[in-house]
């Protein structure tokens, strides 16, 4: 659920903090108060585009924190959180931030890590399920029907291994028609690959030669010069008159002759002998690196060779060695593939022979459960429309479509079409949703299949925006008590201009606009018992005795 909002410097709101409640949490107030602000505040925070002309005037920057208690959520949350890199919850308490600036800094974070505002959008998606005032309309669409009659039937592992058969099957097609191609076509691709293998495997490359090759090759064109540089070192060493060790040799002497007259003098002596000792070592490690360097232009000229060769490949197949390796090995694959054209088209006919055979098994599988489960769907819709004022319509559930035995080019969700169909006025034949003009009546469906579906949904969060637009009267109770009912499931958060909704739930917020210091501000505080019956009389049209017994009845 989601425990704590806090808005800082976003449109009229200076700082405002909301802590709610569980079960059905209501948002109310005039026209403009800043109602719709708590929802901007929301889709910032789970990763919708920020518009930075809602930035407060006159402030730098503006943030939006929310806290999450996340010990009930079902999705694997831990792994997902390990996988992006932010550090795990606390307590089961999830912790989102989006800040920005007028300048165009953007930052977003998760637990206090640094993260991307895909990751706050992923979370959003098994958080909060949020309802607007047009987002009804999502259920015109037969892709969002089917996903919800799946739901409710639990068929999401039925859909999800047919969805998995059909990409296998597209990705033989896609091999198959690789190899399905003219004979000059299918010359060129041959003489190609076989180019390409040749050229890479005659290579004989090793994916970490290039190292080995490019400093030896460094030392063969040096060769000269580091030859001169260890002969003048080794004759300034030793082979000159004035040489370091025939310089050491006189020093000794003398040395030698200043500890006969002075025993103390030892020590020097001692360390003298030392010196010339590293010296004449320095002498023979010298000797031997001379001795080892060869200046041999023909292996320079191999060495030459064998670069400019791994730098061909690496322009022609991969940026790495082990790039140009692995695109050899593909090629390779694919070269007998094609040398093998017609035992490979045969083997991937088979396959698809066989994978068409499973599609549609699981694809008859997959209607037969949708055709079980609509008509249950279309009777518990009903049941709660019924309570939302439609005291004789008629919801249905129509499936229709190519059906399994015309699997031509069978889509990742099945053969099956979906098409809700509404009735409102009894006598009249029940249409497509998308027939109904009304957005009243398509809120009341919109808001029947959100209670039917409550105890499937997994997402925690879900949030009503105005959406009981163009209802009243003993219609608006029952939505209020179908939001209550959604509540004893998951978290419900509604903005509303309805008493009736507002009655109904565990937690009343007022909204308001203040003016302080020539500045207008957004606040929102929770109501008390005498308070909501205040603020239900206000939404009813006054503060009159009789305004308020209304209020009153209502709370009761």
């Amino acid at each position: 659920m989601l425990t704590t909002l806090r808005i800082k410097n976003l449109a009229l709101v200076n700082d405002l903090t909301l802590e709610l409640r569980p079960g059905c949490n209501v948002v109310t107030g005039e026209t403009g108060a800043g109602k719709s602000i708590l929802i901007g505040a929301l889709n910032l925070v789970l990763g919708e585009r920020a518009d930075r002309a809602l930035i407060r005037s006159g402030e730098e920057t503006c943030a939006v924190e929310a806290v999450f208690d996340v010990a009930r959520l079902r999705a694997p949350l831990e792994t997902f959180l390990a996988e992006s890199g932010v550090e795990p919850c606390d307590d089961s308490q999830l912790v989102l931030k989006r800040t920005f600036t007028p300048a165009g800094a953007n930052r977003q974070f998760v637990n206090g890590s640094p993260t991307t505002l895909n990751t706050l959008a992923s979370l959003g998606e098994w958080l909060v399920d949020m309802h607007g005032p047009h987002d009804h309309q999502s259920l015109l669409h037969p892709a969002k029907q089917l996903l919800i009659l799946d739901a409710f039937g639990r068929l999401e592992k039925e859909r999800a291994v047919f969805s998995e058969v059909v990409r296998r099957r597209a990705a033989i097609e896609s091999e198959k028609s690789a190899l399905v191609v003219d004979e000059k076509t299918y010359a060129r691709q041959l003489d190609l690959l076989r180019f390409q293998v040749q050229e890479i495997s005659a290579a004989r490359l090793q994916p970490d030669e290039e190292k080995s090759v490019g400093e030896e090759y460094n030392r063969a064109s040096n060769a000269a010069k580091l030859l001169q540089l260890s002969q003048s070192a080794l004759a300034a060493l030793s082979e000159d008159e004035d040489s370091l060790l025939a310089q050491a040799g006189l020093m000794g002497r003398t040395l030698q002759e200043l500890e006969r007259v002075d025993s103390r003098a030892s020590k020097l002596v001692e360390l003298h002998s030392q010196a010339a000792g590293a010296w004449r070592e320095l002498q023979t490690e010298l000797s031997r690196y001379a001795e080892r360097v060869d200046v041999d232009p023909a292996r320079l000229a191999e060495l030459e060779a064998r670069l400019d060769l791994i730098h061909s490949l690496k322009r022609k197949y991969g940026a790495t060695l082990a790039a140009v390796i692995e695109f050899g090995a593909e090629a390779a694959r694919q070269l007998q593939s094609l040398e093998c054209r017609d035992a490979e088209l045969a083997r991937l006919h088979a396959e698809m022979q066989k994978l068409d055979a499973e599609i549609l098994r699981t694809g008859a599988k997959l209607s037969d459960a949708r055709r079980k489960v609509a008509p249950q769907l279309a009777k518990a819709v009903g049941r709660q429309l019924e309570d939302l004022g439609f005291r004789q319509s008629q919801f249905d559930v129509a499936i229709s479509g190519p059906g399994p035995s015309r699997c031509a080019a069978p889509t990742a969700t099945g053969f099956d079409e979906i098409e809700f169909q509404f009735a409102p006025n009894p006598g009249e034949p029940a249409k497509p949703l998308r027939a109904i003009a009304s957005s009243g009546e398509m809120a009341r469906v919109m808001l029947a299949l959100k209670t039917v579906l409550a105890a499937e949904d997994e997402v925690p969060v879900l949030i009503f925006d105005e959406v009981d637009a163009n209802i009243g009267g003993e219609t608006a109770k029952a939505v209020g008590d179908k939001m209550k009912q959604i509540a004893a499931k998951r978290q419900v958060l509604c903005i509303t201009h309805l008493p009736q909704v507002a009655a109904s739930a565990d937690a009343h917020y007022r909204v308001t606009k203040q003016v302080r210091n020539g500045r207008t501000i957004s606040e929102i505080r929770l109501l008390g018992k005498g308070e909501r019956v205040a603020e239900l009389a206000r939404m009813l049209g006054g503060q009159s005795d009789t305004a308020r017994r209304h209020a009153e009845a209502l709370l009761k």
